[in-house]
């Protein structure tokens, strides 16, 4: 993809460091030859020489920092797009595993720091192996003794080195899960800033955080530390050659062993030899950090999600199955890492066209149960079917487009309501957004708006009511066709009455009431019409059937319904 642009920063890279490399030379013959003899010709031509080859090293030094520039953002730009698409096939375990936080964090923050790890890498890296290696070999040959005060300087440097990146990486791998925690503590507070203030948690909250800030501002001191020792230590070292080069050559040239223009150009390339390793010192510095942003980022890119495409999908095959049949055989779940199942045994089925309805105490795996429908999980035992086909053998996105699904938070995008709609069905028009709008009871609030269905919605809906965007996340569902459609507790916020016109809307509208309709719902009187209820309670079914057989034959089922409903209106049923 950027190979050729990879190619013109080694070619540029030669070229400036040919150019530097030679500049010294043609510099200690002006001064050795040109300026003794008096010979103003062989000055010029030997300046014109260097007024080129110095015009040569600008001209690559751009084009090292313009194909460098271009090669780190492409590999940037790869990196999080790789993350993003890797990252959207997840299931909810692998996300969970990461955190949201520190997903967003590796692709922002991650991804810059290696993105400018290689622009110092193409920089640097190849410029300093070439300039150190060519600078040496010019030194030895122009005086093999004076060489030999870089054998010396030059372990001392490697060896300073190797100690800062042995504890620079440990500090950065323990720096940047400090800085994980504190941005995962500043989500929390951001987002639960209303329930914090209601309970008056403010103080407790803040000790929190200044705890993560303070344990990150520790590591960061000590990395800061290291980072401030390293460079005046290696100052030192570069200074002391210098003077130790210095005085030495002035002893040999007045020995006569040496000559001025020699010693200058043997100072020049001492210099370039320990700038070349202060440039490989400047790399060694961020090397740790990014080391840990690389494997950070490679920690999301070779994950691979449980729930993923069959090698062969395949297509509803039975004619004896009506389209939208779901069922359930035996199915048992367990969340990955826990102790215990969630869901024991459960086996039910809900023909096509027909409203099944489940029920019971919370933590009883109602939104669980769901959840297997469109594989946001896999069942750990059992059959999930649908229209006579375990939904394992069909690819995810041909599953999911089968399905409307209502979560029991109804998550809204930023931008406009008729957008939010959309998202359910981006070809869907103007009629169908109002149809379903009107379907989902949320006709009357939109059009009472002043832009209408182009009203802005912000980030989460949070200029919406709860009942509103239960409202609107139902629409978004419903205007999608679909052979079933999940409604997980999507009508608790709801008003008596906006519920009972909702469940008549999607009863008599006659593209929904062909589909398999599941509800999970905490209210009685939501379901109490389904075809089928389910009582679920701590995982397994206790109670199934019609409303008025479950009054007599659950007793949980009549607990639940005796807590909602009046004596009279438990009497007629």
């Amino acid at each position: 993809m950027f190979k050729w642009q990879a190619a013109c920063v080694v070619l540029f890279v030669a070229c400036q460091v040919a150019g530097e490399l030679s500049l010294p030379t043609v510099m200690a013959k002006i001064v050795d030859v040109g300026l003794p003899s008096g010979d103003m010709g062989y000055i010029l031509s030997r300046g014109g020489i260097m007024l080129l080859l110095s015009l040569g090293q600008v001209a690559a030094m751009l084009g090292v920092g313009y194909f460098s520039s271009r090669v780190s953002a492409e590999i940037g730009r790869a990196m999080r797009r790789d993350i993003f698409v890797n990252a959207e096939s997840f299931s909810l375990n692998e996300m969970d595993s990461i955190g949201v936080s520190s997903m967003i964090k590796r692709n922002t923050g991650d991804v810059t720091i290696l993105q400018n790890f290689s622009v110092m890498l193409m920089r640097m890296m190849l410029t300093a192996p070439i300039m150190f290696i060519g600078s040496i070999a010019l030194t030895f040959s122009i005086n093999k003794e004076l060489a030999k005060v870089l054998l010396v300087s030059v372990p001392l440097l490697l060896v300073l080195f190797g100690v800062v990146i042995s504890i620079g990486t440990k500090l950065f791998g323990v720096l940047k899960k400090k800085d994980d925690r504190l941005n995962l503590l500043l989500r929390e507070h951001l987002s639960g800033t209303r329930v914090i203030r209601a309970f008056v948690n403010q103080s407790t909250e803040r000790d929190k955080f200044e705890k993560g800030n303070e344990e990150l501002y520790r590591i960061s001191l000590k990395v800061s530390r290291i980072v401030t020792a390293l460079m005046p230590s290696f100052f030192l070292i570069i200074n002391m050659t210098t003077v130790a080069v210095c005085y030495f050559g002035a002893v040999q040239i007045e020995a006569g062993g040496m000559q001025v223009g020699q010693l200058m150009s043997f100072v020049q390339y001492v210099t370039q030899i320990l700038m070349s390793i202060a440039m490989l010192s400047m790399l060694m510095v961020i090397l740790p950090r990014a080391n840990v942003s690389a494997k950070r980022i490679n920690e999301v890119l070779d994950l691979r999600t449980a729930i993923s495409d069959p090698s062969d999908p395949k297509v509803p095959s039975s004619n004896d199955v009506p389209k939208g049949t779901l069922e359930f055989k035996n199915v048992s779940f367990t969340y990955p890492g826990g102790d215990a199942p969630v869901l024991n045994d459960i086996s039910f089925t809900a023909k096509g066209g027909s409203t099944t309805a489940i029920i019971g105490s919370t933590g009883s795996g109602k939104s669980t149960l769901l959840s297997l429908i469109p594989r946001l999980y896999d069942c750990t035992k059992g059959q999930v079917l649908l229209d006579g086909q375990d939904v394992r053998d069909y690819s995810v996105k041909d599953l999911r487009e089968r399905i409307g699904y209502v979560p029991q938070k109804g998550y809204l995008f930023s931008g406009t309501i008729a957008d939010n709609i959309r998202f359910g069905c981006p070809q869907a028009s103007d009629e169908q957004v109002e149809s379903a709008l009107r379907t989902a009871q949320a006709w009357d609030f939109v059009s009472s708006k002043e832009n209408g269905v182009d009203e802005e919605v912000s980030q989460g809906g949070k200029n919406v009511s709860g009942g509103q965007k239960q409202r609107l996340a139902i629409a978004r569902a419903i205007v999608r066709d679909c052979e079933v459609y999940v409604f997980d507790d999507s009508f608790s916020a709801l008003d008596f009455e906006t519920d009972s016109r909702l469940r008549a809307a999607l009863a008599n509208d006659e593209r929904l009431s062909k589909a398999t309709r599941i509800i999970v719902a905490q209210r009685v009187s939501t379901i109490m019409n389904a075809d089928e209820i389910i009582v679920l309670d701590n995982g397994s079914i206790v109670g199934m059937g019609k409303h008025s057989q479950l009054l007599k034959e659950c007793p949980l089922y009549h607990e639940i319904a005796s807590s909602q409903l009046s004596e009279e209106e438990l009497g007629n049923e």
